[in-house]
């Protein structure tokens, strides 16, 4: 499967934006997604998941409160909206599909990955 993020941009703090991560190639049947982000000289970290039903969802504590993920499995894309950005929000923001679902609240067995979306929060 191909995966493409959109919806990037530069934002002032306490902004928001909706990422989108639409699929291609395959369908996101059984799939649960997951938004990571990376910024400068830190390591990867998983920010929110969903479980192909919707039914089940992670946030990492840094985005719990802020962030929320969906999906539309009619439209194969996944949306990741945050809120009350945080200079330190800045970061690439990739989605990644895992097409079973397990280990996916772990950030774990993720096979796919777009190339991903940069988000800058000015202060």
């Amino acid at each position: 499967v191909q995966l493409e993020e959109s919806g990037g941009g530069l934002v002032q703090a306490g902004g928001s934006l909706r990422l989108s991560c639409a699929a291609s190639g395959r369908t996101l049947m059984y799939s649960a997604i997951g938004w990571f982000r990376q910024a400068p000289g830190k390591e990867r970290e998983l920010v929110a998941a969903i479980t192909w039903s919707g039914g089940s969802t992670f946030y990492a504590d840094s985005s719990k409160g802020r962030f929320t993920i969906s999906r539309d499995n009619d439209k194969n894309t996944v949306y990741l909206q945050v809120n009350s950005l945080k200079s330190e929000d800045t970061a690439v923001y990739y989605c990644a599909a895992n097409p079973t679902g397990i280990g996916a609240m772990e950030g774990r067995v993720y096979d796919s990955w777009g190339q991903g979306t940069q988000v800058t929060v000015s202060t």
